[in-house]
């Protein structure tokens, strides 16, 4: 807010919608997080190999932490490579 004079000019602020992230296994109860799938598991690691965050995929932590688990086991198995060059 600035003050010109006497006026008063008023800066709008940009409101961002965010969609409410779900986490996907609590959602569908049938998902198994497992090593050996590792389709799934490549969706939730970046092309330099860092496993992405609860924040960007949604997860709630319990799974976040299994999910974790799972792509070091299935990087340490050769399933999932540790980077994508």
């Amino acid at each position: 807010m600035k003050v010109k004079g006497r006026k008063i000019i008023k800066r709008e602020k940009k409101s961002l919608i965010f969609r409410k992230k779900f986490c996907r296994f609590c959602q569908d109860k049938n998902k198994v997080i497992d090593y050996k799938d590792f389709k799934t598991m490549e969706m939730f690691v970046k092309e330099r190999g860092k496993i992405l965050s609860s924040r960007i995929t949604g997860n709630c932590a319990k799974h976040q932490r299994r999910i974790a688990e799972e792509i070091k086991k299935a990087r340490f198995m050769a399933l999932v490579p540790y980077t994508r060059v």
